[in-house]
């Protein structure tokens, strides 16, 4: 639905020049591009309690944010505000397309498609983003000034929006229908719309050390894991009680890395940690659920489609087993359903060609149908 056009460099270029280094204008890298959701549909998400939004606007001078579900906009009148709505891919399947041009990037860095509207002087204040952002431009116009990375200033203008100190521009530019806007983590950056319009933002989010390490303190508690005490028999006699010494530090340290040297467990981790969604997923659980010969013979009649935001990996150290994430759950299938797991972890869409192999595999087909059954793939028909 979506084709990613570049006419100044390649994406390995991209990739060496310009991911997490500095940020670029890409015009026309969407040609032809159409808005892959109208306002009042976009409209329509905000209404919904289980979906993130947002609406961002100027009073009498002064910022102001409010949190979704909202019923009205008139209020607001014609100018100088803005609705977001987060992980709009997850309750949109044509936003969800939007994704698949940035595949060249892996699917556990990304975060979400936000999409927003804003009429004339809307925006949400210069601000500084934590993550890599592909922010493409719909129906209208907006000017985007970005500044250079350094030690900016951060000052809530309200207590949801956290804004930064004027910064002279790096890039100054109006985006018109197709454009694409990259900015890496940490440039400060302001967009202010010119004519109504429509954009959305493609993020790709890193994690810091502390919240891998809390991540990983829970995946140690949930499964009862990394309970061996850190032991030291043998020890000399301890004279200068205030002291850790470096011994004793150096034993520390080595019981801490018998978790992190723990490949099989680090990958359990990692693919249940990163295949978690961060907002709710759209899923809808069939009222008459399919038995397994009926899921393969009507899998045999059309493909499967991943729903929105359903995240599912599988980890180089463990894939030989036929191990893969979906959604922060772990699944085996031995040896001979690592085939299954590539197919399933590397597509949007299933078809029986692509899975007939496996499908003969009691504990794969038992889970295909689970999920379907459970809403995480659905036949469109």
């Amino acid at each position: 639905m979506f084709t990613l056009h570049l006419d100044d460099f390649s994406l390995e270029h991209f990739l060496q020049h310009y991911w997490q280094q500095k940020p670029v204008v890409i015009r026309q890298g969407f040609q032809h591009f159409v808005d892959p959701i109208s306002p009042d549909e976009l409209a329509g998400l905000a209404c919904e309690e289980e979906i993130e939004s947002r609406l961002v606007y100027r009073k009498d001078g002064e910022w102001q944010a409010e949190l979704g579900p909202f019923e009205s906009y008139e209020r607001l009148g014609e100018r100088d505000w803005s609705l977001l709505v987060q992980a709009a891919n997850h309750w949109s399947p044509q936003v969800a397309a939007l994704a698949a041009p940035f595949s060249f990037l892996p699917k556990w860095r990304m975060d979400d498609v936000m999409a927003s509207y804003a009429t004339p002087g809307g925006g949400v204040g210069p601000h500084i983003d934590l993550y890599d952002v592909f922010i493409c431009q719909g129906s209208g116009r907006r000017n985007w000034r970005v500044g250079e990375r350094g030690n900016h200033r951060q000052f809530a203008a309200h207590a949801a929006l956290l804004h930064t100190e004027p910064f002279e521009p790096i890039i100054d530019v109006e985006l018109l229908s197709g454009d694409i806007l990259y900015i890496p983590p940490g440039f400060p950056h302001d967009g202010v719309t010119i004519e109504h319009s429509m954009s959305f933002s493609v993020g790709f989010r890193a994690k810091s050390a502390s919240d891998l390490l809390s991540g990983l303190a829970d995946h140690l508690i949930d499964r009862e894991l990394g309970g061996a005490l850190m032991s030291d028999p043998g020890r000399p006699v301890h004279h200068e009680q205030g002291r850790i010494d470096a011994g004793d530090f150096a034993r520390i340290k080595a019981h801490l890395r018998t978790v992190l040297e723990d490949d099989a467990l680090l990958a359990d981790f990692a693919g249940s940690y990163f295949s978690k969604t961060k907002c709710q997923l759209d899923l809808q659980e069939l009222e008459q659920p399919f038995v397994e010969a009926e899921l393969v013979a009507e899998l045999a009649r059309q493909g499967l489609t991943r729903i929105g935001g359903l995240r599912c990996f599988y980890v180089d150290q463990t894939v030989a087993q036929g191990v893969c994430y979906v959604d922060g759950e772990r699944f085996e299938f031995g040896a001979a359903g690592r085939g299954a797991v590539l197919a399933l972890c590397d597509h949007e869409h299933l078809s029986h060609a692509l899975l007939k192999t496996w499908l003969r595999q009691p504990a794969f087909l038992a889970a295909l149908t689970q999920w379907v059954n459970g809403g995480y793939w659905y036949f469109e028909d």
